[in-house]
């Protein structure tokens, strides 16, 4: 395996990156930054993990209990690497609870399988082959793998539709390189090196939803800005910007016509009712307007002071 130690400098590095593209990404919550820095250092330590086992098997030099030990720290990373990977996904549901005790239940089992012997058997070589309990790995690592596809899946249906299909080839890219590594025994390691990629195509992604969720927050707070919560019509701030503009102009349009309407009594009704109450001819007197000029020209809520009556 003369290529697997520069695979995995590789992969260290493209960890490396992605953390240092995180802290710089000023569009990324506290807490998402948090996830992502989780998910990297447990992806590195998993794979560390797997190579310390291919360098330290078969030397006579070392501990067979250091084997044990390193092993013991791959069975357990490497399922909580899927877990770290679907934490990037906001989502909480049944799945990824069954996914948390599935991940504890392992970890458990290779903590008293260091001193068992279910999972390693290791001859007067130092070298280790898969004990009896190993059956119990490969089923704990299928159910992680079967957890990663689903919650993939949940997610990209509930994604936005135009990035659901990139989202999915990442999922392909992370099963297939599993898959060649477990297929062809382990002589071709490829299961890291995909996870590293898919981390960086996840990282566009977030990136991506980062922006459109500021895009959406922005739009929201325009739509707030330019139009009356209470009315639905154009805001005071909309009808400013109107008469900027305007004033911006060389000469008024010849068939501006500019109405301004006042609630009489208005006072009275919130004194006497209160302002809910007086919310409600605002919106009466909103709507009669908006059916009669809306389809002429825009309608504005300027509210006018109390003293001289709202003016829708």
């Amino acid at each position: 395996m003369t290529y697997y130690t520069p695979l995995m400098l590789i992969v260290w590095i493209v960890l490396a990156i992605l953390s240092i593209l995180v802290n710089e990404n000023a569009r990324l919550s506290k807490e998402k930054k948090g996830i992502l820095y989780f998910t990297y250092l447990v992806v590195a330590a998993a794979a560390l993990a797997e190579w310390l086992g291919i360098q330290l098997n078969g030397n006579p030099d070392v501990s067979p209990w250091l084997l044990r030990a390193v092993k013991m720290m791959d069975y357990i990373l490497t399922p909580l690497a899927g877990w770290a990977l679907i934490l990037q996904f906001d989502m909480k549901n049944i799945w990824r609870r069954l996914m948390f005790l599935v991940i504890a239940a392992n970890t458990l089992f290779q903590i008293v399988s260091v001193f068992t012997g279910w999972m390693l058997v290791i001859d007067q070589s130092n070298r280790y082959s898969h004990g009896p309990g190993y059956v119990f790995y490969m089923v704990v690592y299928l159910l992680i793998l079967l957890f990663v596809i689903l919650e993939f899946a949940l997610f990209g249906h509930d994604y936005r539709r135009r990035n659901r299909f990139s989202l999915f080839a990442i999922l392909i890219l992370i099963v297939t390189g599993t898959a060649f590594q477990k297929l062809l025994g382990g002589e071709v390691r490829t299961a890291y090196v995909a996870l590293a990629v898919s981390l960086a195509l996840l990282f566009i992604h977030n990136s991506e939803f980062a922006q459109l969720e500021s895009d959406d927050r922005l739009h929201e707070q325009t739509v707030r800005i330019f139009v009356d919560l209470l009315t639905g019509i154009a805001s005071r701030y909309a009808y400013t910007s109107a008469v900027q503009q305007l004033d911006s102009m060389s000469s008024l349009p010849e068939d501006l016509v500019v109405y301004s309407i006042d609630i009489n009594g208005l006072k009275t009704v919130n004194d006497t009712h209160g302002h809910l109450a007086g919310d409600e001819p605002i919106r009466g007197a909103s709507d009669c307007i908006s059916s009669v000029f809306s389809k002429y020209g825009r309608c504005y809520r300027t509210n006018g002071s109390e003293r001289r009556g709202e003016q829708p």
